[in-house]
Protein backbone atom coordinates (compact mmCIF):
# COMPACT_ATOMS: atom_id res chain seq x y z
CA UNK A 1 0.00 0.00 0.00
CA UNK A 2 2.83 2.36 0.87
CA UNK A 3 5.52 2.65 -1.78
CA UNK A 4 8.71 4.67 -1.82
CA UNK A 5 11.50 5.57 -4.19
CA UNK A 6 14.41 7.98 -4.03
CA UNK A 7 14.15 10.41 -6.93
CA UNK A 8 12.89 7.82 -9.36
CA UNK A 9 9.58 9.40 -10.26
CA UNK A 10 10.68 12.80 -11.42
CA UNK A 11 7.80 15.14 -12.01
CA UNK A 12 9.89 17.53 -14.05
CA UNK A 13 7.94 20.40 -12.56
CA UNK A 14 10.10 23.51 -12.39
CA UNK A 15 8.49 26.73 -11.25
CA UNK A 16 10.56 29.90 -11.67
CA UNK A 17 10.25 32.96 -9.53
CA UNK A 18 8.43 35.12 -12.09
CA UNK A 19 6.59 38.41 -12.20
CA UNK A 20 3.80 38.42 -9.66
CA UNK A 21 0.23 38.69 -10.86
CA UNK A 22 -1.82 41.64 -9.85
CA UNK A 23 -4.56 39.51 -8.35
CA UNK A 24 -4.67 35.98 -7.05
CA UNK A 25 -7.52 33.71 -8.01
CA UNK A 26 -7.87 29.95 -7.73
CA UNK A 27 -7.17 29.42 -11.41
CA UNK A 28 -3.55 28.30 -11.02
CA UNK A 29 -0.18 29.85 -11.72
CA UNK A 30 2.07 31.84 -9.45
CA UNK A 31 0.35 34.69 -7.71
CA UNK A 32 0.65 37.44 -5.19
CA UNK A 33 -1.35 36.98 -2.00
CA UNK A 34 -4.68 38.80 -1.94
CA UNK A 35 -3.67 41.40 0.59
CA UNK A 36 -4.85 44.80 1.59
CA UNK A 37 -2.68 47.85 0.99
CA UNK A 38 -1.80 47.75 4.65
CA UNK A 39 -0.48 44.21 4.35
CA UNK A 40 1.55 44.87 1.22
CA UNK A 41 3.31 47.77 2.86
CA UNK A 42 3.41 46.58 6.46
CA UNK A 43 6.96 46.43 7.71
CA UNK A 44 9.90 47.40 5.51
CA UNK A 45 10.33 45.23 2.44
CA UNK A 46 14.03 46.10 2.34
CA UNK A 47 15.03 46.63 5.98
CA UNK A 48 18.04 48.81 6.59
CA UNK A 49 21.16 46.68 6.50
CA UNK A 50 19.32 43.67 5.03
CA UNK A 51 20.01 42.61 1.46
CA UNK A 52 17.08 41.95 -0.83
CA UNK A 53 16.29 38.24 -1.08
CA UNK A 54 17.74 36.22 -3.92
CA UNK A 55 15.13 34.84 -6.29
CA UNK A 56 14.57 31.12 -5.94
CA UNK A 57 13.44 28.30 -8.20
CA UNK A 58 11.65 25.28 -6.79
CA UNK A 59 11.77 21.98 -8.64
CA UNK A 60 9.82 18.84 -7.81
CA UNK A 61 12.74 16.45 -8.18
CA UNK A 62 10.91 13.25 -7.31
CA UNK A 63 8.45 11.41 -5.14
CA UNK A 64 9.75 10.14 -1.81
CA UNK A 65 6.68 8.07 -0.92
CA UNK A 66 3.13 7.35 -2.06
CA UNK A 67 0.10 5.84 -0.39
CA UNK A 68 0.55 7.60 2.94
CA UNK A 69 -2.75 8.26 4.70
CA UNK A 70 -3.18 11.88 5.84
CA UNK A 71 0.49 12.56 6.66
CA UNK A 72 0.79 15.31 9.27
CA UNK A 73 3.94 15.40 11.42
CA UNK A 74 7.31 14.76 9.76
CA UNK A 75 10.63 14.73 11.61
CA UNK A 76 14.12 13.77 10.48
CA UNK A 77 16.45 11.52 12.45
CA UNK A 78 20.24 12.04 12.60
CA UNK A 79 20.78 9.27 10.02
CA UNK A 80 18.66 11.29 7.52
CA UNK A 81 15.72 8.92 7.68
CA UNK A 82 12.36 10.43 8.65
CA UNK A 83 9.39 9.60 10.83
CA UNK A 84 5.93 10.47 9.50
CA UNK A 85 2.67 10.59 11.47
CA UNK A 86 -0.60 9.46 9.91
CA UNK A 87 -3.32 11.64 11.42
CA UNK A 88 -6.30 9.30 11.30
CA UNK A 89 -4.68 5.89 11.81
CA UNK A 90 -2.38 7.04 14.62
CA UNK A 91 0.46 5.15 12.94
CA UNK A 92 4.07 6.31 12.72
CA UNK A 93 5.99 5.34 9.58
CA UNK A 94 9.74 5.35 8.98
CA UNK A 95 11.05 6.42 5.58
CA UNK A 96 14.62 5.23 5.07
CA UNK A 97 15.99 5.26 1.55
CA UNK A 98 13.55 3.39 -0.64
CA UNK A 99 11.83 1.60 2.24
CA UNK A 100 8.80 2.64 4.27
CA UNK A 101 8.11 0.74 7.48
CA UNK A 102 5.47 1.03 10.18
CA UNK A 103 7.23 1.53 13.53
CA UNK A 104 4.23 1.68 15.85
CA UNK A 105 0.86 3.20 16.69
CA UNK A 106 0.33 5.96 19.23
CA UNK A 107 -2.24 4.72 21.76
CA UNK A 108 -5.32 6.76 22.59
CA UNK A 109 -5.52 8.78 19.37
CA UNK A 110 -9.06 9.94 18.60
CA UNK A 111 -9.21 11.35 15.08
CA UNK A 112 -11.70 13.91 13.79
CA UNK A 113 -11.92 16.34 10.89
CA UNK A 114 -8.84 18.19 12.21
CA UNK A 115 -7.76 16.06 15.16
CA UNK A 116 -5.73 12.89 15.55
CA UNK A 117 -2.01 12.17 15.49
CA UNK A 118 -0.51 15.52 14.56
CA UNK A 119 2.99 16.89 15.13
CA UNK A 120 6.21 14.92 15.67
CA UNK A 121 9.59 16.09 16.96
CA UNK A 122 12.85 14.21 17.56
CA UNK A 123 14.81 15.00 20.71
CA UNK A 124 17.76 17.25 19.78
CA UNK A 125 20.07 14.96 21.78
CA UNK A 126 18.92 11.82 19.99
CA UNK A 127 20.16 9.03 20.21
CA UNK A 128 21.72 9.81 23.61
CA UNK A 129 18.14 10.70 24.60
CA UNK A 130 16.22 8.29 22.37
CA UNK A 131 12.92 10.17 22.46
CA UNK A 132 10.35 11.16 19.89
CA UNK A 133 7.56 13.58 20.89
CA UNK A 134 4.02 13.49 19.52
CA UNK A 135 1.08 15.91 19.73
CA UNK A 136 -2.25 14.12 19.45
CA UNK A 137 -5.97 14.33 20.15
CA UNK A 138 -7.85 12.09 22.54
CA UNK A 139 -11.58 12.02 23.29
CA UNK A 140 -11.10 14.69 25.96
CA UNK A 141 -8.11 16.87 25.13
CA UNK A 142 -4.98 17.35 23.07
CA UNK A 143 -1.76 16.21 24.68
CA UNK A 144 1.95 15.82 24.15
CA UNK A 145 3.68 12.51 24.84
CA UNK A 146 7.18 11.22 24.40
CA UNK A 147 8.19 7.75 23.26
CA UNK A 148 11.42 5.88 23.05
CA UNK A 149 12.44 5.12 19.50
CA UNK A 150 14.92 2.27 19.42
CA UNK A 151 15.44 -0.81 17.28
CA UNK A 152 12.91 0.44 14.77
CA UNK A 153 9.98 0.71 17.19
CA UNK A 154 8.30 3.43 19.22
CA UNK A 155 7.57 2.30 22.77
CA UNK A 156 7.10 3.37 26.39
CA UNK A 157 4.65 6.25 25.88
CA UNK A 158 4.73 8.91 28.58
CA UNK A 159 2.32 11.85 28.55
CA UNK A 160 4.28 14.97 29.50
CA UNK A 161 1.47 17.53 29.02
CA UNK A 162 -2.28 17.20 28.74
CA UNK A 163 -5.31 19.48 29.06
CA UNK A 164 -4.85 21.33 25.77
CA UNK A 165 -8.36 22.24 24.52
CA UNK A 166 -9.70 19.87 21.88
CA UNK A 167 -12.57 19.87 19.42
CA UNK A 168 -13.25 18.48 15.97
CA UNK A 169 -11.40 21.54 14.60
CA UNK A 170 -8.87 24.13 15.82
CA UNK A 171 -6.47 21.71 17.50
CA UNK A 172 -3.19 23.26 16.39
CA UNK A 173 -0.66 20.46 16.66
CA UNK A 174 2.76 21.42 15.33
CA UNK A 175 5.85 20.60 17.41
CA UNK A 176 9.31 22.11 16.94
CA UNK A 177 12.46 22.09 19.04
CA UNK A 178 14.07 25.50 19.25
CA UNK A 179 17.79 26.27 19.19
CA UNK A 180 17.49 26.73 22.96
CA UNK A 181 16.69 23.02 23.33
CA UNK A 182 13.09 23.58 24.47
CA UNK A 183 10.00 22.14 22.82
CA UNK A 184 7.56 24.56 21.17
CA UNK A 185 3.95 23.63 20.36
CA UNK A 186 1.28 25.52 18.46
CA UNK A 187 -2.24 25.08 19.82
CA UNK A 188 -5.71 26.05 18.64
CA UNK A 189 -8.56 27.66 20.52
CA UNK A 190 -10.46 24.35 20.55
CA UNK A 191 -13.45 26.10 18.94
CA UNK A 192 -13.85 28.18 22.10
CA UNK A 193 -12.64 31.66 21.20
CA UNK A 194 -12.14 33.02 24.74
CA UNK A 195 -9.44 30.38 25.31
CA UNK A 196 -7.04 32.40 23.19
CA UNK A 197 -7.09 35.36 25.62
CA UNK A 198 -7.47 33.30 28.81
CA UNK A 199 -4.09 33.16 30.51
CA UNK A 200 -5.14 30.00 32.35
CA UNK A 201 -5.99 28.09 29.16
CA UNK A 202 -3.48 26.32 26.94
CA UNK A 203 -5.72 26.98 23.93
CA UNK A 204 -4.76 29.55 21.28
CA UNK A 205 -1.16 29.73 22.47
CA UNK A 206 2.39 28.89 21.52
CA UNK A 207 3.82 26.69 24.27
CA UNK A 208 7.48 26.53 25.29
CA UNK A 209 8.20 23.57 27.54
CA UNK A 210 10.97 21.31 28.77
CA UNK A 211 11.26 17.71 27.66
CA UNK A 212 9.51 16.84 30.93
CA UNK A 213 6.51 19.03 30.05
CA UNK A 214 7.28 21.86 32.49
CA UNK A 215 7.36 25.58 31.78
CA UNK A 216 10.70 26.51 30.24
CA UNK A 217 12.82 29.07 32.11
CA UNK A 218 12.14 32.72 31.29
CA UNK A 219 8.63 32.09 29.96
CA UNK A 220 6.51 35.22 30.58
CA UNK A 221 4.89 34.93 33.98
CA UNK A 222 6.39 31.49 34.47
CA UNK A 223 3.58 30.05 32.33
CA UNK A 224 3.73 27.17 29.88
CA UNK A 225 3.20 29.52 26.94
CA UNK A 226 5.09 32.45 25.41
CA UNK A 227 2.39 34.04 23.23
CA UNK A 228 -1.39 34.19 23.14
CA UNK A 229 -4.24 35.46 20.98
CA UNK A 230 -3.84 32.74 18.36
CA UNK A 231 -6.73 31.06 16.56
CA UNK A 232 -5.13 27.88 15.23
CA UNK A 233 -1.36 27.58 14.92
CA UNK A 234 -0.27 24.68 12.72
CA UNK A 235 3.08 25.96 11.50
CA UNK A 236 6.24 26.71 13.49
CA UNK A 237 9.74 27.41 12.16
CA UNK A 238 12.96 28.94 13.44
CA UNK A 239 15.34 31.15 11.49
CA UNK A 240 18.20 31.29 13.95
CA UNK A 241 16.59 32.29 17.23
CA UNK A 242 13.59 33.96 15.58
CA UNK A 243 10.37 31.95 15.71
CA UNK A 244 7.73 32.26 12.99
CA UNK A 245 4.19 30.84 13.15
CA UNK A 246 1.50 30.26 10.53
CA UNK A 247 -2.10 30.62 11.59
CA UNK A 248 -5.53 29.90 10.11
CA UNK A 249 -7.86 32.86 9.85
CA UNK A 250 -11.61 32.76 10.35
CA UNK A 251 -13.08 33.99 7.07
CA UNK A 252 -10.79 36.75 5.84
CA UNK A 253 -7.08 36.63 6.65
CA UNK A 254 -4.57 33.85 7.24
CA UNK A 255 -1.38 34.99 8.91
CA UNK A 256 2.37 34.57 9.15
CA UNK A 257 3.57 35.96 12.46
CA UNK A 258 7.02 36.70 13.84
CA UNK A 259 6.76 35.63 17.46
CA UNK A 260 7.85 37.85 20.34
CA UNK A 261 7.64 36.33 23.84
CA UNK A 262 4.78 37.88 25.79
CA UNK A 263 3.02 39.28 22.74
CA UNK A 264 -0.72 39.11 22.08
CA UNK A 265 -1.65 38.24 18.48
CA UNK A 266 -5.20 39.50 18.74
CA UNK A 267 -7.65 36.63 18.26
CA UNK A 268 -10.63 36.78 18.64
CA UNK A 269 -10.69 40.58 18.71
CA UNK A 270 -8.89 40.90 15.38
CA UNK A 271 -7.98 38.86 12.31
CA UNK A 272 -5.04 39.93 10.17
CA UNK A 273 -3.48 43.39 10.29
CA UNK A 274 -5.36 45.67 12.67
CA UNK A 275 -2.80 48.18 13.97
CA UNK A 276 -4.57 48.05 17.33
CA UNK A 277 -2.66 48.99 20.46
CA UNK A 278 -1.49 45.97 22.36
CA UNK A 279 -1.94 43.58 19.44
CA UNK A 280 0.94 42.24 17.34
CA UNK A 281 0.28 42.36 13.60
CA UNK A 282 1.30 39.59 11.19
CA UNK A 283 4.20 40.21 8.82
CA UNK A 284 2.13 38.78 5.94
CA UNK A 285 -1.51 37.90 5.41
CA UNK A 286 -3.50 36.00 2.79
CA UNK A 287 -7.09 35.48 1.81
CA UNK A 288 -8.15 32.13 3.22
CA UNK A 289 -8.86 30.82 -0.28
CA UNK A 290 -5.21 31.40 -1.20
CA UNK A 291 -3.56 29.79 1.81
CA UNK A 292 -5.20 28.07 4.81
CA UNK A 293 -1.66 27.36 5.99
CA UNK A 294 -0.43 24.38 7.93
CA UNK A 295 3.28 23.51 8.08
CA UNK A 296 6.16 25.93 7.56
CA UNK A 297 9.92 25.61 7.45
CA UNK A 298 12.88 27.96 6.96
CA UNK A 299 15.60 27.60 4.34
CA UNK A 300 17.89 29.94 2.40
CA UNK A 301 16.29 33.16 3.62
CA UNK A 302 12.68 32.05 3.04
CA UNK A 303 9.82 30.75 5.09
CA UNK A 304 8.14 28.06 2.99
CA UNK A 305 4.46 27.65 3.88
CA UNK A 306 2.19 24.80 2.77
CA UNK A 307 -1.37 25.77 1.83
CA UNK A 308 -4.35 23.45 2.22
CA UNK A 309 -7.32 25.21 0.66
CA UNK A 310 -4.90 27.33 -1.36
CA UNK A 311 -3.22 24.21 -2.79
CA UNK A 312 0.13 25.93 -3.20
CA UNK A 313 3.51 26.37 -1.53
CA UNK A 314 4.29 29.94 -0.53
CA UNK A 315 7.84 31.29 -0.34
CA UNK A 316 8.11 34.33 1.94
CA UNK A 317 11.48 36.11 2.21
CA UNK A 318 12.25 37.06 5.81
CA UNK A 319 15.08 38.38 7.95
CA UNK A 320 15.22 39.18 11.66
CA UNK A 321 11.47 38.89 12.14
CA UNK A 322 10.57 41.02 9.12
CA UNK A 323 9.31 40.29 5.65
CA UNK A 324 11.91 41.43 3.10
CA UNK A 325 9.92 40.98 -0.10
CA UNK A 326 6.65 39.79 -1.59
CA UNK A 327 5.47 36.21 -1.01
CA UNK A 328 5.44 34.06 -4.13
CA UNK A 329 3.31 30.96 -4.81
CA UNK A 330 4.59 27.72 -6.34
CA UNK A 331 2.86 24.55 -7.62
CA UNK A 332 -0.59 26.17 -7.53
CA UNK A 333 -3.30 23.51 -7.98
CA UNK A 334 -0.76 20.94 -9.19
CA UNK A 335 -0.74 18.52 -6.29
CA UNK A 336 -3.88 19.37 -4.33
CA UNK A 337 -3.90 20.21 -0.65
CA UNK A 338 -0.43 20.71 0.86
CA UNK A 339 -0.02 20.01 4.58
CA UNK A 340 3.58 19.83 5.76
CA UNK A 341 6.90 21.11 4.48
CA UNK A 342 10.24 20.35 6.13
CA UNK A 343 13.84 21.20 5.32
CA UNK A 344 15.65 17.91 4.66
CA UNK A 345 19.25 17.16 5.64
CA UNK A 346 20.35 17.25 1.97
CA UNK A 347 19.14 20.83 1.54
CA UNK A 348 15.91 19.94 -0.26
CA UNK A 349 12.35 20.30 1.01
CA UNK A 350 9.99 17.41 1.73
CA UNK A 351 6.42 18.42 0.94
CA UNK A 352 3.37 16.35 1.87
CA UNK A 353 -0.05 16.38 0.27
CA UNK A 354 -3.28 16.07 2.27
CA UNK A 355 -5.81 14.82 -0.24
CA UNK A 356 -7.04 11.85 1.81
CA UNK A 357 -8.18 14.01 4.74
CA UNK A 358 -11.82 14.09 3.67
CA UNK A 359 -11.69 17.55 2.12
CA UNK A 360 -10.48 16.67 -1.37
CA UNK A 361 -10.74 14.03 -4.06
CA UNK A 362 -7.63 11.84 -3.81
CA UNK A 363 -5.59 11.20 -6.93
CA UNK A 364 -3.86 7.90 -7.67
CA UNK A 365 -0.91 7.58 -5.28
CA UNK A 366 -2.25 10.03 -2.70
CA UNK A 367 -1.18 10.98 -0.26
CA UNK A 368 2.41 11.47 -1.29
CA UNK A 369 5.62 13.07 -0.09
CA UNK A 370 7.44 15.11 -2.72
CA UNK A 371 11.11 16.08 -2.78
CA UNK A 372 11.59 19.71 -3.82
CA UNK A 373 14.97 21.24 -4.62
CA UNK A 374 15.83 24.91 -4.15
CA UNK A 375 18.07 26.77 -6.61
CA UNK A 376 18.80 30.42 -7.36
Amino acid sequence: MLKASGAARTAGAVVALAALLAACGDGGGDAEPSVSTASTTSGPTSPSGTAKPRAVKLTVAGTVATGVEVPWGLAFLPDKSALVAERDSGKVKLIAGDKVTEVGTVPGVDSSSEGGLLGLAVDPKYPARPYVYAYYSTGNDNRIARFTYQDGRIASPEVILDGIPMSAIHNGGRLRFGPDGFLYAGTGDGSDRPNSQNDDSLGGKILRITTEGKAAPDNPGGRLWISKGHRNVQGLAFAGSQLYAAEFGQDTWDELNAITPGANYGWPAVEGISQLDGMADPIAQWRTSDASPSGITFAQGYIFMAGLRGERLWAIPVAEGRRTGKPVAFFTKQFGRLRTVEAAPDGSLWLTTSNTDGRATPKPGDDRILRVTITH
